[in-house]
């Protein structure tokens, strides 16, 4: 098994109406996603909403969310500020997690040597294992193989999080990466190709609905299945599309799957806005699709 799990989901963020943190929903979401399919969670990362949380609300999803599930919680408990993130990490490693996922800076542009400068600072400020997470279409910047490679000879330093889209490059870097140093797939529609050059799991979103599908892809592509792999992956693909777009980003559609399988997810928090009635819609005929059933 990999460290954390081959299927984590990264958790949408439950808001009530009034757009408060709603630490009951996410208790019994949290739990429901451990039943059906997920090794572990992944809280406060981009799905999450982490970026409009405040540290005191990181705290208590955290609480709240460890004390529904028995499985490895990563949490999001970086920011672009080095020094916050220094400072959050220091409120939720006492909490009982198992990882911290540490995103490249976003917003300031850094150059590769700053960079790696903030991750060897959030390194040093936690014992507990770290995620990098390269998203460059979020975070403005992508972090270089060769930088990526430098960090992973620090000690907890241990897994990446890729969501840059280029398994060729994806190859390069866990053909050279030393062992022990676990790549996820951050991008469900590439989990397959990157299993297939040494990823051991994948960070997901659809896996919210779709984590029973994805784990026994995994498990056929692990067993050597390639054909069920490839047949699975295609069931998964409507999923995939409905995910996020332009019109309406991750985790927009998200939480409206999830609001019409019955949680009460609410909307996401501005800039992000509600979903519009034609998202709402397309969530209710991908559930048809699917055979989804309501959960409450």
């Amino acid at each position: 098994m990999a460290r954390f799990g081959r299927v984590l989901t990264a958790m949408v963020t439950p808001f009530d109406d009034a757009g408060r943190l709603d630490t009951r929903v996410a208790e019994n979401l949290a739990r429901w996603l451990v039943a059906n399919g997920s090794d572990g969670i992944v809280l406060a990362g981009s799905t999450g909403e982490g970026s409009v949380l405040t540290d005191d609300e990181d705290v208590q999803l955290v609480e709240a969310v460890r004390e529904a599930v028995d499985c490895p919680i990563i949490v999001g408990a970086t920011t672009n500020d080095t020094a916050h993130s220094v400072e959050l990490i220091g409120r939720i490693e006492p909490l009982g997690v198992d990882g911290i996922l540490a995103v490249c800076p976003y917003y300031n542009r850094p150059s590769q040597s700053g960079i790696e400068a903030h991750f060897r600072a959030v390194a040093e400020a936690t014992h507990l294992p770290v995620m990098i997470y390269d998203i460059p279409v979020r975070s403005g910047r992508k972090i270089a193989t060769s930088t990526i490679l430098a960090l992973a000879e620090v000690d907890n330093i241990v897994a990446l999080k890729d969501a840059a889209g280029n398994p060729a490059e994806s190859a390069n870097l866990i053909a050279a990466a030393p062992e022990g140093f676990e790549v996820y797939s951050g991008d469900d529609s590439l989990t397959l190709p990157l299993l297939a050059v040494g990823a051991v799991g994948v960070v997901g979103v659809a896996t919210h609905w779709q984590g029973a599908v994805m784990s026994a892809m995994i498990s056929a592509f692990d067993g050597g299945d390639v054909d069920e792999a490839r047949r699975l992956n295609g069931a998964m693909l409507p999923s995939f599309e409905f995910e996020t777009g332009d019109d309406a980003p991750n985790p927009l559609p998200a939480k409206a799957l999830m609001r019409r399988l019955g949680f009460a997810v609410g909307q996401c928090r501005p800039p992000m806005g509600e979903a519009s009635p034609e998202l709402d819609a397309r969530a209710v005929a991908l559930a048809a699709e699917l055979n989804l059933e309501p959960i409450a």
